[in-house]
């Protein structure tokens, strides 16, 4: 999953034909961003309706360590703020771990 897409992207905020409304940020666009906040993560984006603004994100990052579930929600919460305040993603479920943790998760199944 690393590396892939290329290096260099922004999200870009984009207006549909200038009737003021937003359109909603793609799968890539949110990886991307949080890859890109979280160096050395894996990040995986599912959309949960097919509609494009109901997304669950699997992340797993070594800046994840020592935090408690909620910092860690609250660090992705932090990156898509804007996302989120302008209904670019309407709603947003979050599975956060750090590497140990998927490790040991992994271990068992």
């Amino acid at each position: 999953m690393r590396g892939w897409p290329p290096f260099g992207f922004e999200s870009k905020l984009a207006v549909r034909g200038g009737c003021g409304k937003i359109d909603p940020m793609t799968q890539d666009e949110i990886k991307l961003t949080l890859e890109k906040a979280l160096p050395d993560s894996t990040v995986r984006v599912d959309d949960l309706t097919g509609g494009g603004d109901h997304f669950q994100v699997w992340i797993i990052a070594p800046a994840f360590a020592g935090k408690t579930l909620v910092e860690q929600h609250q660090m992705v919460y932090g990156v898509l703020k804007h996302a989120l305040g302008s209904e670019q993603i309407h709603a947003l479920a979050l599975k956060t771990y750090t590497p140990e943790q998927w490790e040991r998760m992994a271990a068992k199944s």
